[in-house]
C-alpha cells in the first residue's frame, strides 16, 4: 500500500485575524475564488494552492 504525503504551512495574522493554509511553499496564485465572504481559495492554474479564512477567530 502507497502511503501518500502531504505538506502544508500554516500562518496566522492575529492582528488582521487572517488564517493562511498553503499547500506549496512559496506559492503565487493565478486565480482565486471567495466562498461566503469569509473563506479564499487560491489556484495556480487548475491546481488548488491555498486557502484564506477571514475573520479566522470567529469560525
Amino acid at each position: 500500500m502507497e502511503t501518500i504525503k502531504t505538506k502544508m504551512w500554516i500562518d496566522y495574522d492575529k492582528e488582521a485575524d487572517v488564517l493562511y493554509i498553503s499547500f506549496k511553499r512559496h506559492q503565487k496564485a493565478t486565480d482565486s475564488e471567495m466562498l461566503k465572504n469569509v473563506v479564499l481559495l487560491r489556484y495556480r492554474e487548475a491546481e488548488l494552492v491555498g486557502i484564506t479564512v477571514l475573520d479566522a477567530s470567529k469560525r
